[in-house]
């Protein structure tokens, strides 16, 4: 539903029209990106959540907003170096005799790999859905992690 704006009668002399403040009177409130999102013929696009993927220096965290996903509808995978998370979101049922004003949220089944580097410890890759949100965190191999090396003074190395 589009918001109701209150426009005034402009109130300087017609001289002085302005081609580039029509045009953002005429958008005020567009926003288009709405639009792409739903397709051409306005059905709603696949279900596809967006990751957050971080790395640092113990290992990689993954975090996603999936609402209305329970634990028995994700799937969390690894197969050699990739991470496989697939899940589905059910659409709600409407009784006959509902009016639906607007629909924009999107249901189904979405699946997302990604290929974890070299030195992952993909054997103690943990996750967890709290409140809608997935967080999953696979740790670093000991060798692959960063280690300091300490500075000896130059008498004490020998070539």
């Amino acid at each position: 539903m589009a918001n109701l704006i209150r426009r005034s009668e402009p109130t300087t002399p017609a001289i002085s029209w302005d081609p580039f403040e029509m045009m953002r009177e005429m958008t005020a409130g567009w926003e288009p990106f709405p639009l792409l999102r739903r397709g051409l013929w306005g059905a709603p696009s696949a279900y596809v959540p967006e990751f957050d993927v971080r790395e640092s220096k113990d290992g990689y965290g993954f975090k996603a907003d999936l609402p209305g996903i329970e634990e028995k509808d994700l799937e969390i995978t690894l197969a050699g170096n990739r991470l496989h998370i697939s899940g589905k979101r059910e659409a709600e049922m409407t009784t006959e005799g509902d009016r639906c004003y607007c629909a924009e949220r999107s249901y189904g089944s979405f699946h997302r790999s990604f290929t974890l580097p070299e030195g992952a410890d993909v054997d103690n890759a943990r996750a967890e859905l709290k409140n809608g949100v997935l967080n999953l965190f696979v740790p670093k191999t000991a060798e692959a992690q960063p280690r300091r090396i300490n500075i000896q003074a130059a008498k004490s190395l020998k070539a």
